[in-house]
């Protein structure tokens, strides 16, 4: 065989594996709803399936006694299919999966997705034993309480935040520990009570319960800091004033340190004769000018 035939051949068996790999490839789908899992009664909610652009067909369905049912296909060539639920209640509340075909072959299931309808009891309360501000690195312990119905499991969710719903078994009541905690821990938090034979029906949402986690050694620090640039302030302040009221001193005097100046009196600020005035007065008819007269003004001879 020739140099040239082989290398083509390769690039065909090269070529084939690859297509072939490519219609082998069935990625397993994956399940999400949006707004969220938890939906309030009568709202609705968008179930998203995602699979391969070359997918044609998908079908969502749900568990009915002990059984997956198809609920709804999807037809036409898309990477993912949407499939919504327009009012929420009790027969729609449960367990999900999908699957696409491509070619003449249907995918593995995705995983499961629950469906949580609330709403249908009223709402428990949500405590914090410890208080609502825990530090850095420490549990915290929630109760979730209901007096008026005795339900036997109880869940507590975080809004906003990935923290999956936590069960607790008890009658009226259930304790929920936090921790260690971080500062992702901080956010509200609110509980539902439910029965062990209805999983997907849950009561109203307690209040919300907002946690904060704090680190107190830092916030001492800040404080210390704080104070001493306020002292800091308060001397430089003082040593300002002090500087002010040295130099204020020294250019103006007291009015008690004035030496005694005798005060002119109206009558005194005109020209007083003197022996100096009589001398002037005598050669005024030599200088033609008069010097000084009594209640007129100096002029100066010329």
């Amino acid at each position: 065989m020739a140099p040239r035939d082989t290398i083509h051949l390769c690039l065909v068996l090269c070529l084939s594996q690859k297509l072939w790999a490519q219609e082998g490839y069935f990625p397993i789908p994956i399940i999400s709803a949006t707004p969220g899992s938890v939906i309030p009664w009568n709202e609705s909610v968008k179930i998203l399936c995602w699979g391969t652009p070359e997918s044609y067909l998908y079908q969502l369905e749900i568990l009915r006694n002990l059984t997956f049912e198809v609920v709804e296909k999807k037809l036409g060539f898309q990477e993912k299919a949407e499939f919504l639920i327009s009012h929420m209640n009790t027969n729609t509340a449960g367990r999900y999966q999908c699957q696409y075909r491509k070619e003449y072959k249907l995918s593995e299931h995705s995983k499961t997705l629950e469906l949580v309808v609330t709403g249908l009891y009223n709402k428990p309360s949500l405590s914090a034993v410890q208080g609502m501000v825990v530090m850095l690195g420490e549990n915290i312990s929630l109760q979730c309480s209901s007096t008026d119905i005795p339900f036997d499991r109880f869940s507590l969710t975080k809004e906003g935040g990935a923290t999956l719903s936590q069960h607790q078994s008890g009658v009226h009541q259930g304790n929920f520990i936090l921790g260690p905690v971080n500062h992702n821990f901080s956010g509200n938090y609110r509980c539902y009570g439910w029965y062990s034979g209805s999983p997907y029906v849950w009561s109203a949402p307690s209040d919300a319960l907002g946690l904060v986690v704090t680190d107190i050694m830092n916030q001492d620090y800040t404080m210390e800091n704080l104070i001493r640039m306020g002292v800091a302030g308060l001397v430089l302040v003082a040593l300002l004033a002090i500087v002010i009221g040295n130099w204020h001193s020294h250019k103006v005097p007291n009015k008690e340190d004035w030496p005694d100046f005798p005060e002119l009196s109206r009558s005194q600020h005109k020209c007083q004769t003197g022996p100096l005035d009589k001398a002037l007065r005598d050669t005024r008819a030599l200088r033609g000018k008069a010097y000084c007269k009594p209640g007129n003004k100096k002029t100066l001879p010329s």
